[in-house]
């Protein structure tokens, strides 16, 4: 936004109430190259969306909100990216031959004509806030690339050999698969995507990517785009891009937004070619603390005391994908600090982290977690986390060294936290050293939240609460949530994700219960009457807290 269109904006603002000449004299001394819209805000005098609305009533033009406006994808593609960000503009229709164009400053008439002789439209403006302008700018123009064109830019790349068009294209940034590559990777990263998939069937390519859990398919290819991409994904891996018939894995980084992102890549031969799926693992993710994890206050304060006391096993349990990982590394977050030597062993390492002894589990040449963690305990560490727990030589070692003065955190797959006391156990490790040494064991899922600006308020009927078993008093069910569906959640109903949690403490009661052999049902029903809330139980209260709804607890916990 020009320093004459800062002014004119301001006039307006002052003329509407918004805000004072005082306040805009010092905005405009302030702003030092940036709008007048976004210094405002930095000093609390205005928000986006109240200075838009305000240009708007002012204009005698039509406000949208861009969060859940139905933006046309092909309307957006009559601009290019570079004087959309030049003029702050994005078009979001066309009706009755005319271009409808979201704008910051619809007072712009040089930006107007512009438009309207590289579109050949006539423009009729809306007026949108700055900050929901440059999110949409980012998400329809910068991601606007047609893949078919990038098919087309392949049609000539025959004679050579696979191994050259694969370095051939590394090479050259420019080139189409490089362009596909870089949008599938920005777009899952915008997305906030946990997994990539890109699959090879007959006669296409598919990619998919799993957001909050839940595969979600982005576009269709013709083949020929498939080996070229894999190729290429092999490279920016380290992977062997000339071996084809045996399953490899590798990973990368890229930066963006300032923002770290880590790349695990495992590709995998399939009928019709190699399938690749890319997880993305976020440096912010695994410095949230325990608190941000989604915790309810009892299940919070009982793992908070085990991880206080300076031995002990915590195992944390769940199936593949059920944020164990982030768990562990919140609980390291807690525990570390300068005064104390942790070491991990993991397969793989997942996190790298500065700071922090890891040790990447190496079976190939010998290095098991068993082996790894016999040599761990040489280096007299005080805290040590095993990746998992996986055979009765890992389990026992762990457990000794959680009875030798070591806190040990780890992980085992089970359904629920009793079943992790009796599958250790099933391993062959003696019970009575399970009930000495595990101090805590959490069981998680993860639960999706619904979308805070579109979950609809309902009164469910008793009988299906009933059913279910929905604790409510009878004759005054109560007002709960359900999803659904806008534009800021892409018509999902759902936005991000939290634990559901269940925390068992081994009491004393438990103990000897693990100590006689008791089943994992028994010992349940034990920490269920000393208090312990049930997976089912955790995701219950979260229902009535609003943050999801009884369809999503019922899909994630058995």
């Amino acid at each position: 936004m020009t320093a004459a269109s800062g002014k004119r904006l301001g006039k307006i603002l002052v003329k509407s109430g918004l805000i004072s000449q005082e306040q805009l004299e010092e905005a405009l001394q302030e702003a030092d190259g940036r709008s007048l819209s976004a210094t405002l805000s930095d000093l609390g005098y205005a928000d986006d969306a109240k200075i838009a609305q305000a240009v708007a009533e002012e204009m005698g033009l039509p406000f949208v909100d861009l969060g859940v406006y139905e933006i046309d994808a092909n309307a957006a593609a009559n601009i290019s990216s570079e004087l959309c960000r030049r003029y702050t503009v994005l078009p979001v229709k066309v009706q009755d031959d005319e271009l409808v164009v979201a704008m910051a400053d619809p007072a712009n008439i040089f930006a107007i004509d512009d438009l309207r002789i590289v579109t050949g439209y006539d423009i009729r403006p809306v007026v949108a806030s700055e900050s929901d302008l440059a999110s949409a700018i980012e998400k329809f123009v910068t991601s606007q690339t047609n893949v078919e064109d990038m098919v087309g830019a392949l049609e000539d790349t025959t004679g050579v050999s696979e191994e050259e068009e694969a370095a051939a294209d590394l090479e050259d940034e420019e080139s189409a698969v490089a362009k596909l590559m870089n949008l599938i990777v920005t777009e899952a990263i915008r997305q906030g995507a946990g997994d990539i998939y890109i699959e090879p069937h007959e006669q296409e390519m598919r990619v998919r990517y799993r957001v909050d859990g839940v595969c979600q398919e982005q576009f269709r290819s013709p083949k020929k785009m498939h080996r070229q991409l894999i190729s290429r994904l092999k490279i920016a891996s380290g992977m062997d891009i000339a071996e084809k018939r045996i399953p490899q894995d590798g990973r990368f980084g890229v930066v963006m937004d300032g923002k770290s992102v880590d790349f695990r890549v495992a590709v995998l031969p399939l009928v019709h070619g190699e399938m690749s799926v890319m997880r993305l693992l976020r440096r912010d993710s695994i410095m949230m603390s325990l608190e941000d994890l989604g915790f309810l206050d009892q299940p919070l304060q009982k793992l908070m005391e085990a991880l206080s006391l300076p031995y002990g096993a915590i195992l944390v349990t769940g199936p593949t994908g059920s944020g164990k990982s982030t768990t562990l590394y919140a609980a390291i977050n807690r525990t570390n600090d300068i005064a104390t030597n942790l070491i991990t062993v993991e397969d793989p390492v997942e996190y790298r982290l500065a700071g922090l002894s890891q040790v990447q589990v190496n079976e190939k040449a010998g290095l098991t977690f068993a082996a790894a963690l016999r040599s761990i305990l040489r280096q007299d560490p005080d805290t040590v986390m095993i990746g998992e727990i996986r055979d009765k030589e890992t389990g026992t070692i762990a457990i000794e060294a959680a009875l030798t003065g070591h806190l040990v955190l780890s992980t085992l797959h089970t359904n629920d936290a009793p079943s992790a006391v009796t599958r250790l156990t099933e391993m062959g490790i003696e019970p009575f050293l399970t009930a000495s040494a595990v101090t805590a064991v959490l069981a998680q899922r993860l639960s999706r939240r619904l979308c805070p600006e579109c979950k609809e308020e309902y009164i469910p009927e008793e009988d299906a609460l009933k059913r279910i078993g929905f604790p409510f008093q009878p004759g005054n069910p109560p007002k709960l949530y359900r999803h659904r569906g806008c534009k800021k959640c892409g018509g999902i109903g759902y936005k991000g994700r939290m634990g559901v949690h269940e925390v068992l403490t081994i009491s004393e009661a438990v103990e000897r219960m693990t100590v006689e052999n008791a089943s994992a049902d028994e010992i349940k029903r034990q920490a269920v009457s000393e208090g312990m809330l049930t997976l089912r139980d955790d995701g219950f209260e979260k229902v009535k807290m609003g943050l999801t709804s009884i369809e999503e607890i019922l899909r994630v916990v058995v």
